[in-house]
């Protein structure tokens, strides 16, 4: 067979040389350019969603009609396991699974399995919440350890308006009851805060999630993609969001639970359990990034608000070996300067990116 000759984006660097990898696999991490390790990759298992969220799907863009991927172009689950084996030999601790809605991958707890045999893997899962009834004592059964879930609202009218579909509060709760009853424990419920939309229901939602076990967490809306109207305006800054609920009960700061987590975590001074912010756009957190994204199609993200991708599809199916795909991802990594959220400007906003629902949040 002749030697495979990786396809990368010029932006992200060449396969590294047998060194950088011999070093990498010694240290049992790779570092780029800034030093900061490669420790999360989220893969999207699909570009499918049922909602149609605001920021995130809108309508006018995923329209019915709308082609998504075609099956044969999904990575399948053993090249999945794949990427996720070589990647935990340079560092990697935590894979997400996230979509589009994960959950309409068909035979998820399948591949949950799969990944779930990886050692010294943290197995997680972002999802809308809308199909956990069905599908979480599978999920928990094949071996996934922890759920992430997106709700944006604890007031009806103003939740179905924003996913777009009609979906009801309840139904999601209902998927986070459907959770917690096969075992699944603290479970982190997202809300993205946007002005003039939902921002009047922060305390409610914290209110909700006070005391139950739960995390309820703050997502200032980012500029992801290029179809969701971002505007500066419409953000609102993480540290309203705290004075707000500290206002209703208090907040002390938490430590984090590792170097480079994305939320800053709060605690209710009384006991009630944590709060968590994600500040990517006035508290820009480049410096101490640790993730990387894979698209349902097998390409790399280096960043969330990349416009290009690394294809490590192509090199799957053309039958590269694990050392020509370990090189690759250690060469991508290992050049990386990313930082857009410290050098985001108007301009650079309106700039072309990946959409969200194609590489997961």
């Amino acid at each position: 067979m002749p030697k495979i000759i990786p396809i990368f984006d010029a932006r992200a660097g060449r396969a590294a040389d047998d060194s950088a990898v011999a070093l990498a696999l010694a240290e049992g991490k790779v570092r780029d350019r800034r030093t900061r390790a490669l420790h999360d990759l989220r893969i999207s298992v699909t570009d499918k969603c049922n909602f149609r969220c605001t920021y995130c799907m809108p309508k006018e863009v995923f329209a019915p009609g709308y082609k998504f991927l075609p099956q044969p172009d999904l990575l399948s689950f053993e090249e999945i396991t794949r990427m996720a084996r070589l990647a935990r030999t340079v560092g990697v601790e935590k894979i997400r699974i996230t979509g589009g809605e994960p959950l309409l991958r068909r035979d998820l707890p399948k591949l949950i399995e799969m990944l779930a045999a990886i050692e010294g893997l943290e197995l997680t899962l972002t999802t809308n919440g809308s199909l956990l009834p069905k599908h979480a004592s599978a999920l928990k059964s094949a071996g996934l350890q922890r759920i992430t879930v997106s709700l944006d609202s604890m007031d009806d009218a103003t939740f179905r308006a924003m996913n777009d579909m009609g979906v009801g509060v309840a139904e999601v709760l209902a998927g986070i009851d459907a959770a917690s009853a096969v075992g699944f424990t603290g479970i982190k419920v997202n809300m993205v805060v946007q002005r003039g939309v939902n921002d009047h229901g922060v305390v409610d939602f914290a209110k909700h999630f006070k005391g139950s076990g739960h995390i309820a967490r703050f997502i200032e809306f980012m500029d992801v993609g290029t179809s969701n109207g971002w505007r500066m305006d419409d953000v609102v800054p993480s540290a309203d969001v705290i004075q707000q609920i500290s206002q209703w009960s208090p907040l002390v700061v938490a430590d984090a639970n590792y170097e480079g987590e994305v939320a800053k975590r709060w605690r209710y001074a009384d006991g009630g359990g944590e709060i968590g912010v994600i500040s990517s756009v006035t508290q820009a957190f480049c410096a101490s990034c640790t993730r990387a994204r894979m698209s349902t199609d097998g390409k790399l993200y280096t960043c969330l608000f990349a416009e290009k991708g690394v294809d490590f599809r192509a090199m799957l199916r053309a039958g590269a070996s694990d050392a020509e795909m370990l090189a690759l991802l250690v060469g991508v990594w290992s050049t990386r300067e990313d930082r857009y959220s410290e050098i985001r400007t108007a301009e650079t906003a309106k700039q072309r990116k990946v959409e969200m629902s194609y590489i997961g949040g």
